[in-house]
Parts: C-alpha cells; structure tokens; sequence
C-alpha cells in the first residue's frame, strides 16, 4: 500500500523541506544573537526566576526549564525576557548576567549570549548545520530517485 503519491521520493523531498525550514528558522535565530552581541546596547541585568514548564503530556521528558532576565534600559526601563538555551548548567537565580538587547525593540530582542553564556550561540548553530546537512541529503536522495543528479 502506497501512503503518499510518488511514494519513497514524495517522502524524502516533504522531509527534507520540513528539515529545511527548521535549519532556515534556527539560522535566522543565530543571525539575530550575533547581531546582538555586535552592535546592541550591552548592560548588566540578573537572572530573575528559574521555572519548570510543563510541556504537555505525550513527550518524553514534559519538563523543560525556562529562565527569566530582567536588566534596565539605559533610559531606566526594566525589561524582563526569557532567553533560549542559557547555557550546559544555567544559571542560579539573582546571578549577574551581561545582557545585549536592540535599543529599539528591547522588549522583544534581548540576549544574555556572550562570555559566560554561549548556549544561546551554540544551541541555534548546532541545530542550523545538524538540520541543514540533513536537509540537504534528503533533498539530494529525492533529486537522485528523479534521475536529477
């Protein structure tokens, strides 16, 4: 029985399109932090709370752990935002971070990524390369089953 039409090589080429756009979506993620750490407004700021999420039932580990940031405008706003994958070990509450955020937007484009923090870096550049050499190879078997390459 034939789930999809155009079977194996329908398979590899929605496969590899989904993978794709997550490498793509993890790529842009990476280009926003860098362009952060390079030319945003750098500050001190703290880690302000530590929770455990529920991420629902039916995954296998349903917790996740979500840090929060807050840190004060230099024109004396405070700005709390949670950042993607602080690092291998976190960080403890009320602990000293150096957060870079866009002046213009600080609300919603801040980052605590730099010394002392690089997961935020690492995790969207692993998963960028990881998803793209996946993508890029099932993209390649569908060109191939098609008699492209």
């Amino acid at each position: 029985m034939q789930i999809l039409p155009g079977g194996t090589a329908t398979f590899l080429l929605l496969f590899g399109l989904f993978l794709g756009a997550f490498a793509l979506r993890s790529a842009l993620r990476l280009r926003r932090v860098l362009r952060l750490i390079r030319h945003g407004e750098h500050v001190e700021g703290r880690c302000a709370d530590r929770r455990t999420v529920d991420r629902g039932p039916g995954m296998d580990r349903s917790y996740a752990t979500e840090y929060v940031f807050t840190f004060r405008t230099r024109d004396g706003r405070e700005i709390e935002f949670t950042d993607h994958a602080p690092g291998p070990f976190g960080f403890e509450v009320g602990a000293p971070v150096r957060v870079s955020y866009d002046p213009a937007d600080p609300a919603g484009r801040a980052t605590v990524a730099g010394p002392g923090a690089w997961g935020p870096v690492v995790m969207p550049a692993l998963l960028a390369v990881v998803l793209g050499v996946f993508s890029v190879g099932l993209l390649a078997g569908f060109a191939a089953m098609r008699g492209w390459l």
